[in-house]
C-alpha cells in the first residue's frame, strides 16, 4: 500500500522536523515546504492527501492559501497557529479549514488528528469526484464504518465536528437541536467552545451539501432555538 502524502507548510524547521518525524513514525510520507510558493508547486505535482498549514507564512497568509485551495479542492487543512482566540478558530474555520492546532501543541496529538481526518475524507487527489454508485439519487446515508455521510449519491468530506453534528441530526429528521445538544454530541468537551461554534459549523456544513446539490437546504434554522434535518428530504 502507498504511503499518504502529507504536505506540511511551516517556515519554521524545527515545528516542521517534529511534525515530520512525527507523521513518518506513523507511515505517513511527510513532505515539507517552507512557503505558499513551495506548497502551491508541490500541489500541482503530487498527489497530496492532506495539508498542515501554518497560518504565519514569510511570502503570504495560510488563510488566503486555503481561501485558494477552496475554490478547487475538497482536500483536507489543518490549520497551525500561534493564536488561541475563539474569534480566531470560527474565522479558521469558515474559511474552510477542518481542524486547527494551537502552538505549542503535542506532534503525536496533530498526527492523531491526521489519521482521524483520512479516515472520515472523501477526498482523492485522482478522482476529481468521490461519488457512491449504489446510493440513492437524493437524500442522506451513513456509513458509520466509514464514519461518513452521502447525501445525493455523493460523499462530502467533514471535519469530526461536522460529521457529528450531521449524523446527530439525519438520526432524527425534523427534530429541532439546540446549539447546546449539537455541541454535547460533537465535542468532547464542549463548555471550552462557545455556541457560536456551531453555526460556523451549519454554515460550511450548508456550503458542501450545496456543492453537491445547490437546489436544496436539507438544513432547517428555527431561529431562537436551533437546527434541523428537513424531514422531506
Amino acid at each position: 500500500m502507498m504511503k499518504k502524502e502529507i504536505l506540511i507548510v511551516e517556515d519554521e524547521a524545527s515545528i516542521a522536523d517534529n511534525i515530520k518525524y512525527a507523521l513518518e513514525s506513523e507511515g505517513f510520507l511527510p513532505i515539507w515546504a517552507e512557503t505558499v510558493g513551495d506548497a502551491r508547486a508541490i500541489l500541482n505535482s503530487q498527489p497530496i492527501q492532506l495539508i498542515i498549514l501554518d497560518i504565519g507564512l514569510p511570502d503570504e497568509r495560510g488563510t488566503d492559501f486555503c481561501k485558494e485551495i477552496r475554490k478547487e479542492s475538497d482536500i483536507p487543512v489543518i490549520f497551525l497557529t500561534a493564536m488561541a482566540s475563539e474569534i480566531d478558530r470560527v474565522v479558521g474555520l469558515e474559511i474552510g479549514a477542518d481542524d486547527y492546532v494551537t502552538k505549542p501543541f503535542s506532534p503525536r496529538e496533530l498526527t492523531a488528528r491526521v489519521r482521524a481526518i483520512l479516515r472520515r475524507s472523501s477526498y482523492d487527489p485522482s478522482e476529481p469526484a468521490n461519488v457512491e454508485a449504489q446510493q440513492s439519487e437524493r437524500g442522506f446515508d451513513i456509513d458509520e464504518e466509514k464514519l461518513t455521510v452521502v447525501y445525493c449519491g455523493e460523499t462530502p468530506t467533514l471535519s469530526r465536528y461536522e460529521y457529528l453534528m450531521l449524523k446527530t441530526m439525519i438520526d432524527h429528521p425534523g427534530r429541532i437541536y439546540s446549539r447546546k445538544q449539537l455541541m454535547n454530541a460533537a465535542w468532547e468537551e464542549p463548555d471550552a467552545s462557545m455556541e457560536r461554534t456551531v453555526d460556523t459549523h451549519i454554515k460550511t456544513i450548508r456550503a458542501k451539501l450545496k456543492k453537491i446539490n445547490a437546489d436544496i437546504d436539507p438544513i432547517v434554522t428555527h431561529r431562537g432555538f436551533g437546527y434541523a434535518i428537513n424531514e422531506k428530504i
